[in-house]
């Protein structure tokens, strides 16, 4: 029997599935009192809080993970669906909640009275006041004769995804940043219970963010598998690591070309970005598609690494170091490339723990945050990992951590082929959906350390076993604010080096 802890909370572990009558229902009072205990502790931080409509109530599950034991303390509160009374906001005191509390509001009609600023989060199409519509969104405004505004967006100029961005300008001095992303929200998370078949909900998967097929699809593996009780052998979880590390390697080489197009220096542009290309062919040429999708599939897969693969992927990557090494060199010791990177667009560690920033954009600042070591997964359970951390917070340091998160890898990927010499285990075809029953009336959450960061998927099954909640979360969902708050002081010039230094998702934020 599980029960819960001193703060009324249930723990659990990454992927692990529990019966939904084992998350405690508290009164709000003593969840708003559980909460706040569990995030004054520094190795506490929150994974996801959201509501759902059940049997006539309004459920709230909130996901607080500790990163040093490895555990996640999961609680819950209630109230009627046709009461909208008010609640008291998380964020007043701990400023993380308030994208959680901002959504909730936004989708259910909750107020969340002292909240900061409970202004809409991406304009969801099923929200519960449609009279709220982007084009009266309520930007930040200053009443000033010497001060004017500049909009970018929604149609971007280079061809990603439509965002918003309106500056507060001092000339050319930006004071505030305020990003806009709810234009184009394609309901993923609602699809994912009306596309039932396995197929549809893996392709949905893939489809999160496209650039973190991976991350995103061992994130929903974890989840399915978990309430399946479908068990995973070790070679599988070593070659599913490998493929979430060459999905950072290939990103993250590519975002150092992209910054080097922003600072205009073609050379280190052009390397970067001509080896990202090798990178994502090498996956096309495991699995069939060059961003990885088809990889990852439930308890098997169809493209298990060969001698012949893994003898590509060793001369992949020795090749990859023998440009990458020097250019590194080259550029990170280039006086005209570090006065565009040093100091600009600098962000400090208590703004990072404000906005609840996961990933690089935390590490970069000198949190160490990371999913692989705090609460491991596939590959990551049976070998350690280092995370490097960076105090400058500016671009520079979001360049350089690029360049070692991509030596790393390279050296994950190494080890992870050694060990797979001693698990001769045949890694099985992926499972049939009339293979898999999943546990009813189960809670189960899954993390995953995409390339950008923390990436959390959460499922609620009915007493028939089928999913009527799926919740995701994007780490790009936090990681926003850091842009915004990279910009105060700087000219609107540097917001091209900025932007282009995170590389954050628009569609992972607006699901």
């Amino acid at each position: 029997m599980i029960t819960p802890d001193q703060m009324g909370f249930v723990k659990i572990r990454n992927q692990e599935t529990i019966a939904l009558r084992n998350v405690p229902v508290l009164q709000y009072d003593q969840f708003y009192q559980s909460v706040s205990s569990l995030l004054l502790e520094n190795e506490n931080h929150c994974v996801n809080y959201y509501a759902y409509p059940i049997d006539g109530q309004l459920k709230f599950i909130a996901c607080i993970a500790n990163d040093k034991d490895s555990t996640i303390a999961v609680g819950s509160h209630e109230m009627p669906l046709h009461d909208r009374r008010e609640l008291k906001s998380l964020s007043k005191e701990f400023f993380p909640m308030h994208i959680f509390e901002r959504e909730i509001h936004e989708n259910h009609n909750v107020n969340f009275t002292d909240h900061p600023w409970l202004k809409p989060v991406r304009y969801a199409y099923n929200r519960s006041d449609k009279s709220k519509v982007i084009s009266t969104y309520p930007f930040y405004k200053i009443e000033s004769q010497e001060l004017h505004q500049v909009g970018v967006g929604p149609i971007h100029a280079g061809v990603i995804e439509p965002g918003h961005f309106r500056f507060t300008c001092n000339g050319e001095n930006v004071l505030h940043l305020e990003i806009q992303l709810g234009w184009q929200h394609r309901g993923i998370e609602d699809l994912f219970l009306k596309k039932t078949s396995l197929i549809q909900r893996l392709v949905l998967t893939e489809s999160i963010a496209g650039d973190t097929a991976i991350g995103h699809c061992l994130a929903f593996a974890g989840v399915m598998e978990s309430l399946s009780d479908t068990k995973v052998n070790t070679r599988l979880e070593l070659e599913r690591s490998i493929g979430l590390e060459l999905e950072r390697i290939a990103m993250h080489v590519g975002d150092l070309g992209n910054m080097n197009i922003g600072t205009a220096y073609q050379l280190a542009a052009s390397v970067f970005g001509t080896l990202r290309t090798p990178a994502i062919n090498y996956t096309q040429t495991w699995c069939g598609n060059r961003f990885g999708k088809g990889l990852i599939r439930i308890g098997g897969s169809h493209y298990a690494l060969t001698t012949e693969l893994i003898d590509k992927l060793e001369k992949f990557l020795i090749k990859f170091e023998e440009s990458f090494e020097p250019m590194c060199a080259h550029l990170f010791s280039l006086p005209s490339a570090l006065m565009r990177f040093e100091n600009i667009g600098k962000v400090s560690k208590k703004q990072m723990e404000l906005i609840g920033a996961v990933g690089m954009t935390a590490r970069m600042a000198g949190i160490e945050r990371d999913v692989r070591l705090s609460h491991p997964f596939a590959g990551y359970k049976h070998f350690n990992i280092t995370s490097d951390l960076l105090e400058n917070g500016d671009v520079w340091a979001r360049a350089y951590l690029r360049k070692l998160e991509i030596k790393n890898s390279i050296e994950y990927i190494r080890d992870l082929l050694a060990r797979l010499k001693d698990f001769n285990e045949v890694i099985p075809k992926p499972k049939s959906e009339n293979e898999l029953s999943l546990a009813p009336d189960s809670f189960c959450l899954s993390l995953t350390e995409g390339w950008r960061g923390e990436i959390c998927h959460c499922a609620i099954t009915d007493r028939e076993g089928k999913i009527i909640h799926y919740k995701i979360k994007d780490p790009s969902l936090h990681n926003w604010f850091a842009l915004a708050l990279s910009l105060r002081d700087l000219e609107i010039s540097d917001f091209p080096i900025n932007n282009k230094s995170y590389n954050l998702s628009y569609c992972g934020h607006d699901l």
